[in-house]
């Protein structure tokens, strides 16, 4: 069936129904659909050539996972160093920190906490509750 017509049935995603749908045929060029109309909500629109477009969230699903593998490195190469300097931390001088002793005392500057005991809820009604 490859001579379409006019008015001719065909299946097609309906972009308004977002389903695969019974179409009839608009308007043709060169002997293929140019555009159809839903016979369910009677709204016009390409010919899409019965593909389901993939969801948004199916598409950035796929732009993540490149994303992720355009940045990983075959094992056993080691990081490139692009991503060596993208990753660098300042050095720590660890003899410095180990020397010091910590404060065990609150700073001037810092209020001091004490606990105090919180009150308890109060009582929950017992029984049901009567409509006004």
């Amino acid at each position: 069936m490859s001579d379409f017509r006019l008015g001719d049935v065909l299946d097609d995603y309906c972009v308004k129904c977002r389903r695969l749908t019974n179409h009839s045929i608009v308007s043709l060029i060169a002997a293929k659909a140019a555009k159809v109309r839903c016979r369910t909500c009677y709204s016009d629109h390409d010919y899409r050539n019965e593909q389901i477009p993939p969801s948004k969230k199916d598409l950035k699903k796929a732009a993540l996972f490149n994303q992720v593998l355009a940045s990983a490195s075959p094992p056993g190469l080691g990081p490139e160093p692009a991503v060596l300097e993208s990753l660098k931390v300042e050095s720590l001088n660890v003899e410095a920190l180990n020397a010091e002793p910590l404060a065990a005392e609150p700073l001037a500057s810092e209020p001091l906490l004490t606990e105090q005991p919180l009150d308890p809820p109060p009582p929950r009604p017992k029984g049901r509750r009567k409509k006004a």
